[in-house]
């Protein structure tokens, strides 16, 4: 495939984006104006778009882009484009970690923390379960996948079934993955331009690890630096999305592989043009689950899951028949 230009490319994705951003700015039970964008803050609807929209369009960006980039990442350290935080279990690892803090009334800085310890051992463990006796297998690794999902789930439902009633169902709804919540992502932007700029200047060597380990190498890239790396930047994307929104899968697998789709196969395209792409498709999501069946909201994981879903099983099937071509 011929490779994809970066002008149209970006182009294309910067309209989207913004596209999402003025969608989900003006979707809710409440009509706004354009004037409402301009006016002071003491009408309602100016605090309404301030206090509610504003922060959760912004969560919803910027959580995006940090699954999208972490998507990325594993896919290259995994080297399989099945991988994806949410399917190998780091997003819930980075969930269990959270729900802890919370049961023990810890405060951001410690939830941020133990959401990140959780996603790095699920990394961790995904890293070594999958590898085996040194050989990537794509059966493999969607085993360990399971299997750590299902240990995370069952520690899930422990803290679920001892936390107070009272929290049990805002804690169900943010385990489906919820914007109710957010609050401008200050501390999130940061991790995702950190994220961003740190794999970005990675990208070099990115583009050859892609091609092999071996090669990669050859060429002069410490590979077991590389990884490691890559194991702490995308561990800390994923818990920093999974802390501002809770669990929201495949947009990590989602917004990497249609880029490649698109020719964007360098690097140096992917992780910006993925964070583009996963926070404009986020957006599109969350709106859609506030107008779907309106005014009740969905929460917006249900959304990107029955998106995610066939594209996984798509993708699964893809890689069974090259196996066997």
């Amino acid at each position: 495939m011929k490779p994809l230009r970066p002008l149209p490319l970006f182009a294309a994705l910067g309209l989207a984006t913004l596209a999402g951003l003025w969608l989900s700015l003006d979707t809710g039970t409440a009509t706004l104006q354009l004037s409402d964008f301009l006016a002071d803050s003491g009408t309602l609807n100016t605090q309404i778009l301030l206090e509610l929209r504003l922060p959760r369009t912004a969560t919803a960006f910027v959580t995006g882009a940090l699954l999208a980039i972490a998507g990325a990442l594993m896919q290259v350290l995994l080297r399989n484009p099945l991988a994806d935080p949410y399917i190998l279990g780091v997003s819930g690892g980075a969930s269990v970690g959270a729900l802890l803090a919370l049961l023990l009334g810890a405060g951001a800085l410690l939830l941020q923390a133990s959401a990140f310890t959780g996603a790095l051992i699920s990394t961790l463990l995904v890293f070594v379960l999958a590898r085996g006796h040194g050989n990537w297998n794509t059966t493999r690794l969607l085993l360990t996948g399971v299997v750590l999902a299902a240990g995370w789930g069952a520690l899930i439902s422990l803290l679920l079934a001892i936390s107070p009633a009272s929290h049990i169902q805002g804690m169900l709804f943010w385990l489906m993955g919820d914007l109710g919540y957010a609050h401008l992502p200050v501390a999130g932007s940061v991790i995702l331009l950190v994220t961003a700029v740190f794999a970005i200047a990675l990208s070099p060597s990115l583009n050859l690890l892609a091609s092999g380990e071996l090669r990669a190498a050859s060429l002069g890239v410490e590979v077991n630096k590389l990884r490691f790396t890559l194991y702490i930047l995308a561990s800390l994307a994923t818990a920093t999305a999974v802390t501002q929104a809770g669990n929201i899968g495949f947009i990590g697998l989602i917004a990497p592989h249609m880029l490649r789709l698109a020719g964007a196969r360098d690097y140096r395209l992917l992780i910006p043009g993925a964070a583009l792409f996963g926070g404009a498709l986020l957006l599109f999501a969350d709106a859609l689950s506030r107008s779907l069946v309106a005014p009740q909201m969905l929460p917006v994981g249900v959304l990107t899951a029955l998106l995610g879903v066939p594209m996984f099983l798509l993708l699964l099937y893809r890689s069974q028949d090259n196996r066997h071509a």
